[in-house]
């Protein structure tokens, strides 16, 4: 996997200059008064690949296709005979064509092996704007950022036309900016979980994944359909299908899923969960995932239950079934890969913090265990408040922020698909702010993939405003009162449950979490949990994942002025590990997002 490229991204209004970009990695500790900024003379935006460079990603899969004689990724087991032995790349045999704009969602992914020469073909669904879920089967070992081709929102697979140039059919592409493997993937079809940021938000229906808490999308019986452009036979060797396939199967109980040979040896139960009846032994009597479907979903109830991870050779072998990995096992990392937009477009949370003394911005970024050199922002004067979020969810971070007459404004950029770039917006979102106390962004905490706000107003009530990503709400939801004295903050998932929580400090400086239930009519469990005592900090930052590990983390400053790092042990009963210093002379900043 090679290095995210680094890009700067947000562009505030006419009053807030252009961001530029530092070089070398300095201290921690915040810039000095004599450190004076560095206005940069253009406006940087992120790197998107132009028509002719996603024509020839698409030239070079085609002609490494062409070479191999197939575009299946095979990833055998490395035990087993090689005649039964299951593939992790199945597989839809006994499926329909589905129907135009039925599943808008639903990816194709084509790759290059730089080192064979060969092309792999797999599927994946849009869980968000630029996000991609997929296999790791699919992802691991190949570099996807520069040999990948993503192509989502249409039924034909894409092609090239007589002059070499990529027709997607109706549908959008893309190149891949970075890729996430789940940690444990063991290279074969354990943990065969990965996700795909695109290098631009693609504006097509995105569909959800399962929660971690689902059982019932699991139960014995339950029809689950399947979508992919794998093979529509069993004979070795055959094509995969032009046009969009789909096949309605029924969720196996866990000893169902054991009891053909490779089930036997292969089968996790917790981590997978197969689906369909056994197949017969012919194409005619089977209905199967099959090569080429690899990384696709199964979707249960309008969600992602099921991601398409192996099945037995060829896929029609007598009382097989095909196997998924098992989202909801899952979902709590992924939830946070979709949610981990950032400043400097790595897999690391940055810091925002602005100067008492001139009202400079900086921008932090995160090197993991301590944090690079300031970048500076721009003057931040007449500003009271400055949050980071992606209230879009298009992958690139956005900031809101408050004006000292009480305007609420939002500033972002967006891709304009015409001119192949993004393009800084700013635009107010509200007025009459100045009469709440304290905005917080938790992320998702409705359920509906959307960001969401927090707010205690001065008579101490919580209130939740579930985001429409658009900059709107929907009715606000009273989350109860007596809040005013207390410091509410929060960006993520602290419990490892893929739910963003939120973390509180009450008036005895006690650190409490209330777990997120992902639900909008009660976005938080009334049993809290109590993370610590002696809570005496002078400001309380939630940027989101600073370490890079895949889960939220906080940042606090003491009264001396250091920066303490708590990283997230992904708990629900003891949410962060031990905390260590990333930084002195705090004092000097009067906001820190």
């Amino acid at each position: 996997m090679s290095s995210p490229r680094q890009r700067t991204r947000i562009v505030l209004p006419a009053v807030l200059a252009a961001l530029a970009v530092g070089g070398a990695t300095l201290a921690a500790s915040p810039a000095s008064a004599t450190d004076g900024p560095q206005l940069s003379e253009t406006r940087q935006t992120p790197d998107v690949a132009s028509e002719a460079e996603l024509s020839a990603k698409a030239r070079a899969f085609f002609e490494a296709e062409a070479k191999s004689g197939s575009a299946d990724r095979p990833n055998a087991m490395r035990s087993g005979d090689a005649a039964s032995a299951p593939k992790a790349d199945p597989k839809i045999i006994g499926g329909v064509n589905a129907p135009f704009g039925e599943a808008p969602w639903m990816t194709q992914l084509y790759g290059t092996d730089p080192v064979t020469g060969e092309g792999f073909f797999c599927g994946g669904a849009l869980i968000a704007p630029a996000k991609v879920l997929t296999a790791a089967h699919c992802v691991d070992g190949a570099d996807w950022t520069e040999y990948g081709l993503v192509v989502a929102g249409a039924t034909t697979l894409a092609e090239l036309d007589e002059k070499g140039d990529l027709v997607t059919h109706g549908g959008q592409a893309a190149r891949v900016s970075r890729q996430w493997v789940h940690p444990s993937y063991d290279g074969d079809i354990r943990n065969d979980i990965a996700v795909l940021t695109l290098d631009r938000p693609l504006r097509v229906k995105t569909l959800q994944t399962v929660t971690s808490s689902d059982t019932a999308s699991y139960a014995p019986g339950t029809t689950g359909t399947v979508y992919g452009w794998g093979r529509t036979s069993g004979t070795p060797g055959s094509d995969i299908s032009q046009y969009l396939k789909k096949a309605s199967v029924p969720i196996q109980g866990d000893a169902k899923c054991t009891s053909f040979p490779a089930g036997a040896e292969y089968f996790v139960a917790g981590e997978m969960f197969c689906a369909g009846k056994p197949a017969g032994g012919t194409d005619a009597t089977t209905i199967s995932p099959c090569n080429g479907d690899s990384g696709g979903p199964l979707i249960v109830n309008g969600r992602i239950a099921g991601v398409v991870s192996w099945g037995v050779a060829d896929c029609i072998e007598k009382g097989a079934h095909s196997v998924f990995a098992k989202v909801s096992t899952y979902a709590g990392k992924v939830n946070q890969i979709v949610a981990d937009a950032n400043l400097t477009d790595d897999n690391k949370a940055d810091l925002f913090a602005r100067r008492k003394d001139n009202a400079d911005g900086f921008v932090f970024p995160s090197r993991g265990t301590s944090l690079g050199s300031p970048r500076f922002r721009d003057n931040f004067s007449g500003i009271n408040l400055v949050r980071q979020t992606d209230l879009d969810r298009d992958s690139t971070q956005d900031i809101v922020y408050r004006t000292s007459n009480g305007d609420l404004r939002w500033n972002r950029i967006e891709f304009r698909a015409s001119e192949g770039m993004f393009e800084g917006v700013d635009t107010r979102i509200g007025t009459g702010w100045s009469k709440v106390k304290s905005i917080t962004f938790p992320g998702d905490v409705t359920g509906d993939g959307l960001a969401d706000m927090l707010t205690v107003d001065y008579a101490g009530i919580l209130w939740t405003y579930p985001g429409k990503g658009n900059g709107t709400w929907g009715t606000r939801l009273k989350g109860g009162s007596g809040w005013a004295s207390y410091v509410v903050v929060g960006n993520g998932d602290y419990s490892g449950d893929g739910k963003a929580d939120m973390l509180v400090r009450d008036t005895s400086a006690r650190l409490w979490m209330y777990l997120g239930r992902g639900v909008a009519n009660a976005p938080f469990s009334n049993q809290r949990v109590q993370v610590g005592t002696g809570w005496n900090f002078t400001a309380y930052v939630a940027p989101g994942d600073v370490t890079g590990d895949g889960a939220a983390d906080l940042v606090v400053r003491d009264k001396a002025g250091a920066l303490h790092l708590y990283p997230s042990r992904n708990s629900p009963t003891v949410p962060f590990k031990s905390r260590y210093t990333i930084g002195s002379g705090w004092n000097s900043y009067d906001i820190i997002s």
